[in-house]
C-alpha cells in the first residue's frame, strides 16, 4: 500500500474511455493499480468530471500475526467506514508498530468523490428545478 494510492467503490462510474486497471480489496472496492491520486485526479478533470475531497478522513486499526495481515485488515475496515454517498477513497497514511508479537496497523483514507457535475452546479440545476417560474 503506497500513500496516495486510489480505491473506488465497485459501483463508481468513470468517465467514457477511462478504465484503469483495478484490483478487488474486500467485497466492494477496488485498489486503482499504479496510478496515484494526484495523477488520477489530472485525468478525471481532463475528462471534464470532478475528483472531490469531501468529508472527514477515516481511521482503523487491524491486528494480524505480520504486517500485510494487520494492514489488509485496517484498510479494509477503514474503507468499510467511508459513507455510502462517496464512491472512491484516497489513501492517506498507514502506521505499523508491533505490540507483544502481534502487528498492528492504522490505516487513514479520505473519502472522494467523483463525479460529472460539481456540487454547485448540481445544487443550482435542483434550485432551477424546484422554484417555480414566474
Amino acid at each position: 500500500m503506497k500513500p496516495h494510492s486510489v480505491f473506488l467503490r465497485n459501483d463508481c462510474i468513470l468517465p467514457d474511455r477511462l478504465d484503469p486497471l483495478r484490483k478487488p480489496v474486500g467485497d466492494r472496492w477496488t485498489l486503482v493499480e499504479e496510478i496515484i491520486a494526484p495523477v488520477f485526479d489530472t485525468m478525471i478533470r481532463q475528462k471534464g468530471w470532478h475528483f472531490e475531497w469531501v468529508d472527514q478522513p477515516c481511521r482503523r486499526n487491524g491486528y494480524g500475526f505480520n504486517e500485510e495481515d494487520a494492514a489488509q485488515r485496517a484498510l479494509e475496515g477503514t474503507l468499510n467506514r467511508v459513507a455510502a454517498r462517496f464512491n472512491a477513497a484516497e489513501l492517506i497514511d498507514v502506521q505499523l508498530k508491533k505490540v507483544l508479537g502481534f502487528h498492528i496497523a492504522n490505516v487513514t483514507v479520505q473519502p472522494r468523490q467523483i463525479q460529472q457535475f460539481t456540487w454547485l452546479e448540481i445544487a443550482q440545476d435542483w434550485h432551477q428545478l424546484a422554484v417555480p417560474a414566474r
